[in-house]
């Protein structure tokens, strides 16, 4: 370990970083890190507006609550780790730096309790066997867990046996489900079978309550996850006259922290999982200002539009990929006289930004936020306002 790596306080504390490809940045230094990405949102949008200083996370290892291990059988072993979508395979580690410890536990208890009871698990060289891969959700301020198991065939052999044995092992799991999935993606199937608990877990985020299902999106970094949606739903500067859309709503948490600050929210949301939580968390959340609306983003903006309503604020978080082109020209036609866009890909967030300014907006603030240490990802809040 060099003098500078002692300094931060950082370790190269994976032996398999290099095979895995998930933590692209592991050989730098936290402080390195942050540089990195610094400079990264200022080259592509600091011409623009100026960055302000990335907000680092007070610790940057074990933050995921939200973690996947994928099993395969090997060489006559099982094995399981970190699946690479590039060569179809799995990288063994039982051991994640960046996880949660509880979630990589919970992994390793599955593993063994399948091996105790000869389930079989998934074969990628001759597509065979049961066990695909599980998912391990964990509430960070309730501690609550759910564990999916996600399987090749609705047969769940010795499925009793099993969830008695991975309960004994694992008591601090709230809930299980089973799901099948047929196709090599790391996904949830369509259909989940509760076997223990009530088939969800809640946790508290930004001292509101929240219902996450095993199809509903949330964020894997929950500390970060706070201050980025107070960060985006402050720089909304809302009176509590405002009408508010929050398009990408996911369950609804940028959504409820600008209820109680606005006068009406719209939510909007294509998965149907996500928009059935956003519903009861409002409910939860004794907010009944706010609408949720299960539908793509772009055909809701577009029916809001051509009803002659109107938004004072419209906020956005969408994938990687970044706004369609549908979605951001109704956005132009809605002309709100604030747009706060959330992404986690500063590259599709420019293109997008630079849409906007020549369609009638500035940018007036640029807030990145790390919220996926030792990755080279950044999220990253910009503030646009409407030019009168």
């Amino acid at each position: 370990m060099n003098e500078q790596t002692k300094k931060d306080g950082q370790t190269n504390s994976c032996s398999v970083y290099k095979k895995c490809s998930g933590c692209q940045l592991r050989n730098m230094t936290y402080e390195e890190q942050l540089r990195f990405k610094q400079i990264k949102v200022d080259r592509l949008m600091g011409k623009l507006c100026r960055p302000d200083r990335i907000i680092a996370a007070e610790k940057p290892e074990g933050y995921r609550c939200k973690v996947q291990g994928a099993f395969d059988f090997k060489n006559g072993k099982t094995v399981s780790g970190v699946y690479q979508s590039s060569t179809g395979g799995v990288v063994a580690a039982e051991r994640c730096p960046i996880n949660d410890e509880r979630a990589d536990k919970i992994i390793k208890a599955v593993k063994k309790t399948a091996m105790s009871l000869k389930i079989p698990v998934w074969c990628s060289y001759n597509g065979r066997g049961f066990l695909r891969h599980v998912l391990v959700r964990i509430a960070r301020n309730t501690g609550e867990i759910m564990v999916i198991i996600v399987g090749a065939s609705e047969n769940f052999p010795s499925k009793a046996a099993f969830v008695k044995s991975l309960l004994e092992k694992c008591p601090e799991i709230t809930t299980l489900v089973f799901s099948v999935n047929r196709s090599d993606k790391m996904t949830v199937g369509d259909k989940c079978e509760v076997l223990y608990g009530n088939g969800y877990i809640e946790d508290i985020i930004c001292k509101k309550r929240f219902r996450i299902s095993p199809k509903s999106f949330a964020q894997v970094n929950p500390a970060q996850a706070e201050k980025l949606y107070e960060l985006a739903v402050g720089s909304a500067k809302l009176t509590g006259k405002e009408t508010v859309i929050d398009a990408y709503c996911g369950i609804g948490a940028m959504s409820l922290i600008a209820a109680g600050r606005s006068k009406k929210v719209y939510g909007c949301e294509i998965n149907r999982s996500a928009v059935n939580d956003a519903v009861i968390n409002a409910k939860l959340n004794n907010a009944d200002n706010v609408e949720f609306i299960c539908s793509d983003s772009g055909k809701f903006l577009s029916e809001f539009n051509e009803a002659g309503l109107k938004a004072d604020v419209v906020i956005l978080d969408p994938a990687r990929a970044g706004c369609d082109r549908k979605f951001i020209s109704e956005l132009v036609k809605a002309s709100p006289e604030r747009i706060v866009y959330v992404s986690c890909e500063p590259e599709t967030q420019a293109r997008d930004v630079f849409f906007l300014i020549k369609n009638g907006y500035k940018l007036k603030k640029l807030m990145p936020v790390d919220m996926f240490p030792f990755t080279n990802h950044v999220e990253c809040i910009a503030v646009l306002n409407k030019v009168r």
